[in-house]
Parts: C-alpha cells; structure tokens; sequence
C-alpha cells in the first residue's frame, strides 16, 4: 500500500504550470532526442541551440527556434572531420563534449571542450565557420563558457574530466586574450564542490545587475540537480544554492544547460534529463528571479508542462519525417559515428533521388560509415525501402554486408536479399526501447526478423538508427545500398 500510495504522490506532483509568457503553452520534453549538454541564446527575434555531438560527425549540431518550444536544424559547425582527430584514433564519446554558444561584436562562437586534446572555440556565422582554434591545450579540461565583461575583458570558465585530470568536482577560471582565441592568465580553481555538489560541471558563465553567474549541475548526470553561484568578483568567493532538482517529480537529473532570456524580458532555462538508451532529452523550464538569485521550474522542481495544448498543437514534425534524397547534399539531422566523412562512402543521386551507400572497410566494433539519426524516447518506427547489388567480381562474394541497424554498445543488424529487387526494412521500437526488425518485399505484409531485443545506450549518447554496406576485404571495387527513401514515425 505505501508503495502505491508514493507513486500517487509522485503522479499528482507532475503539475503544469501557467504563467504569462510569449513562449507557447507545450510539453515537456520539447526535444525528446538526444541533445546531451544543450546550451542556447537568442539574437534578436531567432534562439540558436547546440549540444554534445562526441564522436559524431557533422558536429555541433546547431538548432534555431522562434519560440524556445519548436526546434530545427539549421547547421553544423563541424561538417567533415573532428578537430584533432587521426585514423586510429578512439573515437566513441570523446572529442566534443558540452559547448557553449554565445555572440560578441556580429560572431558566433562556441567553445566545447575535449578531454584530450584541451579547449577549441570555433566561430563565424550560420554556414561560414572559421577553422577550429585549440585555446587551451590540454588533458581533462572540458565545459568551458566565456564571458565578455564590460570592461572589454574576456573570461572562460571550465571544468575537469577526473578520467585525465585525476580531478574532479571542482571550477576553474581563467582570462583570454581580446580574440578570446588564446589563454591571458592560466586558470585556477575558483570552486570546490566535493564537500555539498560533488561533480559539478558543465558551467555557464553569465552577468546580470552586476553579480557574475555560473549555472552548473552537481551530484552526477542521472540523480544530481542544478546549482547556481554569484558573486560581485569574478574570482569570487560564490555564494551558491541549489536552484532545479528532481524533488517529487519524475524529471530526473535535472542536468546542465542554459538560460536564455526573451525580447519580452522574461527568463527560461533548457536542460537535459538522461533517459538511458534514449539519450538526454531536453526540457524548458520558466525562471523567475527573487532578490538576484533565479528560481527554475515550479519552486525549483521541473514541471511537466507549461499552459494548455489542443490536439496536435506540439508535435515534433521537425524531426521525424520523409527522406526521399532528392538533394545533392546529405539533410544535416544525418550522422557518421567514425569521426570523419570519407566521400566513398556515399553519393547524392538527386537526380534519381536516391541516397547509394558504397560498402567500406569495417569491423564489428566501429562501421564508420555507417549512416545514422538519433532515436526519439517514445514509440517509433523507422523504413527504409532498399536495394543490395554486391560487387560482381567473385572474389568479393560473401564479403559484403548492408542493412538497417541500431547502434548501442550492441549492435543489431539485418541483412536484405541479394538480388535486383526493392527491398522494405523496419524497425519498431516501443516506449521501453524494446524493438523489433522486420523486412517486405512491397511494404504491405510484413515479415519478423529475428527476436525482439532491448536497445542499449552508447558512449555517453543515446542508441541510434540508421543503414549501413560493409566489406571484410578489399579489392578494385565494391558493392553499395541504394536508399529510395527513409521515414521515422511516431507511433
């Protein structure tokens, strides 16, 4: 009975919220994807968002919003190769881990740190970015946010990944030239948070009435909460207090992001909440300010949404729709998991719109030319209607292998028929990740392939859908997947 009873408790805290706002009433999440480490800001009437993208390229996806409650992808500030990155290289969950994005005299900048290799800021605009520039060589350094001050000075503030540092749970700060794209004076610890916000991170750095801000969560990804500092010095000391936590609700985490404010003047904050092999969903949580020190969610505790919707009102249109390759260029919602792009791997058959994946090198534990999207955290499917021609010439046969996988620490994997015939491919997948393959030969009656199987997250990221050509060997040519279109719907 008291069992019961607790998630009664739970069940009736999960409240909606209603406040005056120019932000329309939704749902939360407003993204339930995997956008691990979201940060944004607005310049003028339009909100620009991006988030951890590890090992995945394109990189530092950038989404752009006029409501902060509907988001679409609009670029990538790292189209082919990630910065530092050489063949051979560990690739899963390292290299861009938790940017800021920010705006100073008409750029846009946005720094991200690799526990590797150090701190890199890339800026430019929408479509023209400048080369990355490694602003703080490195190991352990990660989560950097800069602040223009008034006085013309820059500052940056970061963190440290204990696996290469040897140290953890504190935040660091140091000044950077003018450029902002070369350290002034090396950083030193301005917190320590083993005490009251063990592994605290992801700090964002912010001022407002003369106090400096850093936003930052504390207690670990799936059960911590968000802290926030001020001070009249940007050295300090900070005064802190816990401003988002899990409390009653169901929100877990609730874990890093950023605050933004509207023309209007009002505040909100996005951050994550880590869904497992869904990834780290992203929700919006209003924040009203009391003597200085902000106030998120329903009295510091998420909410679950925010006004009344009608039917359909919020969807997630955006994200889960028809690719028919009708362009010459990939869509930017596609990803490589390799670290790189190598152009023989594909090719944009606009004019018979058709996406031809060629077979490429690869082992069981890393395809890197694998074609891949993030999967969302409720029930979905995914189709592909495919074509498998093998490479002719025998000393191939057997070689080759394509199909529709999900990619995890497990992979699961399907192989279509090989013949000159369209082949249907499809994954199901319910709220609980559980998923299932089947194939057709006309879309209509549909065949299981395999058990259903559980999904299972990956390196610091959610699992991930997509198609993949293979080969164990190499010769003169190769065999390739023709992909006359794919779909992701909603259950």
């Amino acid at each position: 009975m008291k069992k019961i009873l607790g998630i009664a408790i739970i069940v009736l805290r999960m409240w909606s919220y209603t406040m005056t706002a120019t932000v329309p009433a939704y749902v939360n999440p407003i993204l339930p994807y995997d956008y691990s480490d979201p940060d944004v800001i607005r310049i003028g009437e339009t909100y620009l968002m991006t988030s951890s993208s590890f090992n995945n390229v394109p990189g530092l996806q950038i989404l752009a919003s006029q409501d902060l409650v509907h988001w679409q992808i609009v670029d990538a500030a790292i189209r082919d190769s990630l910065p530092g990155y050489k063949p051979g290289d560990k690739v899963l969950g390292n290299f861009v881990w938790a940017p800021s994005i920010r705006e100073h005299n008409g750029l846009l900048y946005i720094f991200y740190g690799d526990p590797d290799r150090g701190i890199y800021c890339i800026r430019g605009h929408l479509h023209a970015w400048e080369e990355p520039v490694l602003v703080m060589p490195g190991k352990g350094l990660i989560d950097p946010c800069p602040l223009w001050d008034e006085d013309g000075r820059v500052w940056l503030v970061h963190a440290l990944a204990g696996s290469r540092a040897g140290l953890k749970s504190v935040l660091l700060m140091a000044e950077l030239n003018e450029d902002a794209l070369s350290v002034k004076t090396p950083s030193r610890i301005i917190f320590d948070g083993h005490a009251e916000h063990p592994t605290c991170e992801g700090p964002k750095l912010y001022k407002r009435n003369g106090y400096y801000y850093i936003m930052h969560p504390a207690g670990g990804v799936s059960t911590g909460w968000q802290v926030v500092q001020r001070s009249k010095h940007i050295y300090g000391p900070y005064e802190c207090k816990i401003t988002l936590s899990q409390g009653q609700t169901v929100i877990n985490g609730p874990h890093q992001g950023g605050w933004v404010e509207t023309p209007e003047g009002e505040s909100w904050f996005l951050h994550f909440q880590d869904m497992g092999v869904a990834g780290r969903i992203v929700h919006l949580q209003p924040v009203r300010w009391v003597e200085d020190w902000p106030v998120m969610g329903k009295d510091a505790e998420p909410v679950s949404s925010i006004g009344s919707l009608k039917k359909g009102e919020q969807t997630y249109s955006n994200f889960f729709r028809r690719d028919e390759f009708d362009s010459t260029a990939l869509a930017l919602d596609w990803q490589w998991a390799g670290g790189y792009i190598d152009p023989k791997w594909y090719y944009c058959d606009a004019a018979n719109s058709l996406l031809r994946l060629y077979s490429a090198e690869a082992n069981e534990e890393l395809m890197p030319n694998m074609i891949l999207q993030k999967i969302p955290s409720i029930a979905f499917s995914a189709t592909a209607r495919v074509r498998f021609k093998p490479c002719p010439d025998k000393k191939m046969a057997g070689a080759e292998r394509a199909g529709m996988i999900v990619v995890g620490r497990k992979t699961f994997t399907l192989q279509p028929p090989v013949s000159d015939e369209w082949t249907y491919l499809r994954l199901t997948m319910n709220e609980h990740q559980q998923g299932q393959f089947y194939t057709s030969s006309d879309g209509q009656h549909w065949a299981k392939s395999g058990d259903v199987f559980q999904a299972e997250k990956g390196y610091w990221t959610g699992a991930q859908i997509g198609l993949f050509c293979t080969r164990s060997k190499t010769i003169n040519d190769v065999g390739w997947l023709d992909v006359d279109w794919f779909e992701i719907k909603i259950k």
